[in-house]
């Protein structure tokens, strides 16, 4: 299948930047003034060039295969909503491979059992990956607008609809489900963070903290781009200078 790219600017400790629906610069774009103390290493998750295309589909399976390589200078680890998936699932086959990991909101609704509120969302996400531009249109913009989609009341910009056909045929979220109490019984470091603009989300990333014993913060101002939001980049320098995720 060939190996997924990696692109790294900067020095110093590295931190392994793991997108998710949208490429590595609009997720992480905010980011990159860190590249004076930091090597900023932006994973390209397949399908998104100069990564290869998928074999068959979108897959956090696959993603945490391609990423389990990349943990063996034991980096800092930050990840952004579907490529949480495939990195929980790497970091908790090797515990100790990363320094610490920073979570931003993942589609992980079946920490919250119950909730009607990430029942819906996990439902109208997981339509969106079944059906793509075939989603019922009122909820396929309802997504899109949580994922943090530039959606109008016109027609879908192009590249949205290409995220869209991108996506399409992914594996369920809903299927994921990382081994968080191997993590947690290794004492990574954790930051889980959020961008106080979906109800569903914040209770996810909640749950999500408790169940790693991390720390929790919430970054309103870019919704679910959350690198992006006023105050960031700082939380997350503070949090990887910390003794617990610098050891």
């Amino acid at each position: 299948m060939g190996e997924i790219v990696v692109v790294r600017d900067g020095r110093g400790p590295e931190i392994l930047l793991v997108h998710g629906g949208a490429g590595p610069r609009t997720t992480w774009g905010a980011l990159a003034p860190l590249a004076d103390r930091w090597t900023l290493a932006y994973a390209h998750r397949r399908g998104y060039p100069p990564s290869p295309p998928p074999h068959v589909r979108q897959d956090f399976a696959v993603d945490a295969r391609d990423l389990a390589p990349l943990l063996a200078g034991r980096p800092h680890v930050v990840a952004h909503s579907y490529g949480v998936l495939g990195t929980l699932l790497a970091a908790a086959a090797a515990p100790h491979a990363v320094r610490s990991l920073t979570l931003i909101e993942p589609p992980l609704s079946h920490l919250v059992p119950g909730d009607p509120d990430v029942a819906r969302l996990a439902r109208i996400g997981d339509a969106v990956l079944a059906h793509g531009m075939d989603t019922d249109p009122a909820e396929l913009r309802e997504f899109l607008r949580i994922a943090g989609a530039p959606v109008g009341d016109g027609p879908l910009p192009e590249d949205v609809v290409a995220g869209v056909r991108r996506a399409h045929g992914a594996r369920p979220t809903g299927e994921a489900r990382p081994d968080l109490v191997a993590i947690r019984d290794a004492g990574v470091a954790v930051l889980v963070a959020s961008g106080g603009h979906a109800v569903a989300l914040e209770r996810i990333c909640d749950a999500l903290a408790e169940a790693l014993d991390g720390r929790r913060s919430v970054h309103p101002g870019a919704g679910h781009f959350v690198a992006a939001a006023p105050g960031f980049a700082a939380r997350l320098e503070t949090f990887l200078n910390e003794p617990a995720a610098s050891a």
